[in-house]
């Protein structure tokens, strides 16, 4: 056992055992370097052991010391030494730096004489300012021997940097005075650029006065370790200097100062200088004078330029003129949430930041992704533009500043402030850590695991769990859970304090008032906040079970409604469904336990009236939403069954079909919602065809029903029917291309029964066909089916119903070309399944003649066409959007097809559909139709009968056009797959594709 104890205590006091329980992860290094004459005797020093241990990078920290010291002087190496020994303040802020961040032990290495600005700005003042940066680089400036400004610039700026690292990483500094030391210094850096410049150029200074206006984090006084400094340049001419001359001089002056920054030298780069948010962006001119500013901004700029002016800040040159400048901007920037789309173009740019993120990248972004930094500040931006306009206490452009100002004016919760400004400290810090480490621009966590080590243990004070046993999962879960919080509350900061604003809140507890609670929503969107309270007050207020669940989930379906084309109409349609369910068990725990439910039901709410009109009848349907196979379009045989089984069980006509309406009512909500959410399909043409094939399936099986109710109630009523009937769909019925707003075109046709006189047949088959027809088009809380019948023989003039018989007789006598037309898209779908087929198989002549169509009915259809666009498009209709009869719209590429087929449908099987799309591949199979131009066609019809089926869903009703209201036309350009705020885009290409249509259709229609 002796032995034992005696080998384990030479193991512990081994040197290499020594250096690792101290954190250094290659210890035979660290003693090698350690037995470097520079640090003779250093070796021994537990207390520099110590000190080195405490670093984030003890291993860097010895290799950055190793090389100051065999850098320095000998005297200085001696002064050092006896400092590290004896001062823990500065021995703390020196490995420190060297234990963080590789780059700024290269320049200590390079400049080892530099380690004593560590003491100088510490004993000079606590918290350094500009004046003192200024003069520390104009000292650094004025000394170099070198005659090379730019390095002595860059050798200045990195001994103050020293200063500002040291400060954060030994804790003297938190997070808001290091980041406001940064943009100080960026500040002094500028301006010494700019005399730099100037004493270059005196001729071009004598000519202006030049401000440098502060942007973005520099402007916040907020800025990183590394960033691109974002600037606006605004000059004016001096006293007797015409306007032109002064400009120039002036962007002589800013092109140096941007040079003398962003260039590499010897001694590396500071950073980029950044004027791409001017007026115009980096198509502007680089500087302009105040009038011409004011004059761009009251004019042209848009919401995003107003939002950057939020942190505008003069920052270097003529201090009265960067004055003059934030005085006549400040007053616009607080009226930009009074914009006609101020939310729309808000929410865009965030979007456009998202999408701009690297798949690969994701998951790392601490800036860009979801829960990170630019969550916080769009959110602290947005909420200090829509409530800056009247309390001017929260115009600051530093971030924290803003958040403190929001939560003390109970605009943001206290607790929800000091979480969000809890989780930005921690993300900024780690972003500073980041950078620090090679002074490199960057907002991506390192996949490295050492280099996630040194960030943890640099953030040890930051990170609730304990770090020591495993630093780089601590740091993770530290990281993840701010960003999931961020998250959270970027999602409901905007929301919450709304439903504050309805409730009666205990005494003393800060709410939002009601101005200000308006003033919110309709920055948001909400055209009628006074209603959009009213129903959040209905909503929320009380103790009762269902208002405690409403208000959890309504902050959460504020900002889904308020992200569609109709926040108003989908806060109104969810308080109506909640008014009918809400004492429903089901329903609020289906909303509260299913997110995935009630994101869908607020994105079909406010997708437009249709969806939402069918919900309301029968609100129940709800519960589809719940279920994983809830919206998948049912096939015509279930539906079939389930009415024939309604029919079946009602005691009534009339009864029976409302039940076969109720069906079909709860069956279009499943293919609206469906369609709504983009679940049937995933490409546009895909989901067309399933959304036509589910409406059509619908509504055959809706006729199948109401058939067989009319009949049992005639049998009922007058014995036994003395005939068969069949309906035969035709149009966009027949072609399963059916919209949400379609008719359902029919052919009645019947057949007596053996020793029926025709008479009672006929009488009997027009009573059914007429009660159906009457039945399903009946006022009634159920959608109706208009079953228009116009397409039969004679139109209108001629009877309801004909016998198979006397449809033989007129098709072999009367028929006329546009009949033969029509006939292309005849389908069997209810009644007589026999007789159905005995009717296809009499009108397969006529749409698919032996020898073809005749020259003179080519002629026909021709004439016919032109008529009807001369004729039908209705007044004041805009032909290049209407899309049935206008230019290459649904009429041009369906008659193209269908003289195809009636071309050429006798010999080539394919073209023998009822299917436009079909028939018009069959055409290129064939060699009938040049492949671009077939899809050309086809980009053109998918696309008008996606607008029908958006206007239809938007609107409730149906229209051929786009709608002249603007937010009815965002929702059609939003189901179309457009972001808000460009509906014109939409129109545009609209246009575009129907007239490259048109061309098509030119030559392979009229020839």
């Amino acid at each position: 056992m002796a032995v034992e104890e005696q080998r384990a205590g030479s193991r512990v006091s081994r040197p290499e055992t020594r250096l690792a329980r101290r954190g250094f992860t290659d210890p035979a290094k660290a003693l090698r370097l350690l037995a470097e004459p520079a640090l003779d005797g250093l070796a021994a020093d537990p207390v520099l052991l110590d000190a080195l241990a405490a670093t984030a990078d003890p291993d860097l920290a010895l290799l950055g010391l190793s090389r100051l010291l065999e850098a320095a002087e000998e005297s200085d190496r001696h002064t050092l030494r006896d400092t590290l020994t004896t001062s823990k303040p500065l021995r703390d802020r020196l490995l420190g730096v060297l234990g963080a961040s590789t780059a700024l032990a290269d320049h200590l290495a390079r400049h080892p004489h530099d380690w004593h600005v560590l003491v100088t700005f510490e004993l000079r003042d606590m918290h350094p300012g500009p004046a003192d940066f200024r003069r520390a680089l104009a000292e650094t400036v004025a000394a170099d021997p070198t005659d090379r400004p730019a390095d002595a610039l860059r050798v200045g700026y990195r001994r103050c940097l020293l200063a500002v690292a040291a400060r954060d990483l030994t804790g003297t500094t938190d997070l808001a005075q290091t980041a406001a030391e940064l943009a100080d210094l960026a500040g002094a850096t500028l301006q010494t650029a700019l005399d730099l410049a100037a004493a270059q150029d005196p001729e071009a200074a004598a000519d202006c006065r030049l401000a440098v206006i502060g942007m973005g984090k520099c402007g916040g006084r907020e800025l990183n370790y590394v960033s691109d400094v974002d600037v606006i340049f605004v000059a004016e001419p001096r006293e007797g200097v015409e306007e032109h001359r002064a400009v120039k001089a002036a962007t002589r002056l800013a092109a140096a100062l941007t040079r003398l920054c962003a260039d590499t030298t010897g001694e590396g780069t500071i950073w980029p200088v950044d004027a791409n948010l001017r007026p115009e962006g980096r198509n502007g001119p680089l500087v302009r004078t105040l009038a011409s500013h004011v004059a761009y901004y009251r004019r042209w700029a848009k919401t995003w330029e107003f939002q950057a002016l939020l942190k505008a800040r003069p920052v270097a040159g003529d201090a009265e003129l960067g004055e003059a400048y934030i005085a006549e901007l400040a007053p616009m920037v607080w009226q930009a949430a009074a914009r006609e789309n101020f939310v729309t173009d808000v929410q865009q740019m965030r979007r456009r930041v998202i999408d701009s993120i690297p798949a690969t990248e994701l998951d790392r972004q601490l800036k860009l992704g979801p829960g990170g930094l630019r969550d916080v500040e769009f959110s602290v931006q947005l909420l200090q533009l829509v409530h800056g306009r009247t309390d001017e206490a929260l115009r600051s452009g530093n971030t924290l500043e803003a958040l403190a100002a929001l939560s003390r004016g109970g605009y943001v919760g206290r607790a929800d402030a000091a979480s969000l400004d809890a989780a930005y400290r921690f993300l900024r810090s780690l972003e500073h850590r980041i950078q620090l480490h090679r002074l490199r621009r960057t907002h991506l966590m390192p996949t490295d695991e050492e280099d996630q080590r040194r960030l943890a243990r640099s953030l040890a004070p930051l990170i609730n769990d304990d770090t020591r046993a495993d630093p780089v999962s601590a740091l993770r879960r530290e990281w993840k859970r701010h960003a999931v919080e961020v998250r959270r509350l970027h999602e409901k900061l905007f929301y919450r304090p709304l439903l504050d604003a309805v409730a009666e809140l205990p005494p003393g507890a800060a709410g939002l008032r009601q101005d200000a609670a308006r003033a919110r929503l309709e920055a948001l969107g909400y055209a009628d906040p006074a209603a959009a309270l009213r129903h959040l007050s209905a909503l929320a207020a009380g103790v009762s079970r269902k208002a405690a669940i409403q208000r959890t989930l309504l902050p959460v379906l504020l900002g889904w409604f308020a992200d569609s084309a109709d926040p108003d109409a989908g806060l109104l349609n969810f308080r109506q469904v909640s008014d009918a369910l809400g004492r429903t068990p089901w329903y609020l725990r289906l909303l509260r336990d299913e997110s995935a439910a009630a994101e869908q039901l607020a994105r079909v709410l406010s997708a437009g009236r249709l969806a939402p009109d069918l919900l309301l009848r029968a609100p129940e349907a709800v519960a589809m939403l719940g279920d994983p196979q809830g919206l998948v379009p049912r096939g015509r045989p279930a539906l079939e069954r389930e009415v024939l089984a309604a029919v079946r069980r009602a005691d009534s006509v009339a009864g029976a079909v409302a039940a076969v309406r109720s069906v079909r009512r709860r069956e279009l909500f499943r293919t609206a919602a469906a369609d709504v959410l983009g679940r049937l399909g995933e490409d546009p043409a895909q989901a067309l065809d399933t959304a036509g094939e589910a409406l059509t399936a619908l509504n055959a099986a809706t006729l199948q029903g109401a058939l067989r109710a009319c009949v049992a109630g005639w049998e009922a009523r007058n014995g036994e029917l003395p005939t068969r009937i069949a309906v035969i769909a035709m149009g966009r019925f027949g072609g399963h291309e059916l919209g949400y707003g379609s008719d359902a075109d029919v052919l009645f046709v019947h057949e007596p029964l053996l020793g029926s006189l025709e008479e009672d047949a006929a009488r009997a088959a027009q009573a059914v066909c007429h009660e159906l027809r009457t039945l399903l088009a009946a006022p009634s809380t159920e959608p109706p089916l208009e079953v228009d019948a116009d397409l039969r023989p004679e139109g209108r003039n001629g009877p309801l119903v004909r016998s198979l018989a006397s449809y033989t007789a007129y098709y072999r006598r009367w028929s006329h070309a546009w009949e033969s037309q029509a006939l292309l898209r005849a389908e069997p779908v209810a009644g007589d399944p026999e007789l159905g087929e005995r009717f296809r198989q009499l009108i397969d002549p006529l749409r698919f003649p032996g020898a073809g169509v005749p020259e003179r009915d080519v002629l026909e259809i021709r004439r016919i066409k032109a008529r009807i666009e001369a004729e039908r498009l209705p007044r004041g209709a805009d032909p290049t959007t209407h899309t049935k009869i206008g230019r290459g719209g649904l009429a041009d590429v369906e008659w193209t097809v269908q003289l195809l087929q009636l071309r050429h449908g006798h010999e080539l099987p394919g073209l023998r559909t009822t299917r436009t799309r079909a028939a018009l591949a069959a055409a290129v199979g064939a060699g009938r139709v040049g492949a671009e131009d077939a899809e050309v066609l086809d980009a053109a019809w998918v696309l008008a009968s996606r607008v029908r089926s958006a206007v239809m869903l938007v609107r409730g009703r149906p229209g051929d056009s786009f709608p002249a209201d603007t937010r009815e036309l965002a929702g059609v350009a939003r189901y179309l797959g457009y972001e808000a705020g460009h509906s014109g885009e939409l129109v545009d290409d609209y246009r575009r594709t129907t007239r490259r249509a048109r061309s098509v259709v030119e030559r392979l229609f009229y020839g």
